[in-house]
């Protein structure tokens, strides 16, 4: 079963899917945001074209836990997008995950505006690759 990662920040939306087994995650694509009915028309292209049956959005809560003004967003956007999306849309804690981004590709020597390209897509990445490994231990 393929499930597909959204990292949601305000200008872009990192994409990434699993392996139809549900085991690895690969960075898709960055959608860069135009408008909620425009964004909602990529997410379903990708939805369709990668066969996805489960959508995980990153929520950003605080480092104690807590749901701030960008994780009630997000619990908003799941909503929305769960009333008009024919999968599944679960949120899945992105704590860390972009700072984790971040040292991997400056330990990697890419450069600024290289790291604006791809970092939503690698966050979008560690936040999939996390959610899979907890399904993967739930299953044992």
């Amino acid at each position: 079963m393929r499930i597909m990662c959204l990292d949601i920040g305000e200008k872009r939306i990192g994409v990434a899917v699993s392996d139809p087994l549900g085991i690895t995650a690969q960075g898709l694509d960055v959608i860069h945001r135009k408008g909620i009915k425009k964004d909602l028309l990529q997410i379903r292209r990708f939805i369709d074209n990668y066969q996805a049956e489960e959508l995980i959005l990153g929520l950003p809560l605080n480092m104690d836990g807590t749901k701030g003004e960008k994780a009630e967003e997000i619990l908003r956007l799941q909503s929305f997008l769960a009333e008009r999306l024919p999968v599944p849309v679960k949120t899945w804690d992105e704590r860390l995950t972009t700072v984790a981004a971040q040292r991997v590709l400056l330990d990697g020597n890419v450069t600024r505006s290289g790291r604006k390209k791809v970092i939503d897509k690698l966050a979008a990445v560690f936040i999939l690759e996390n959610y899979l490994n907890y399904k993967a231990r739930s299953a044992l």
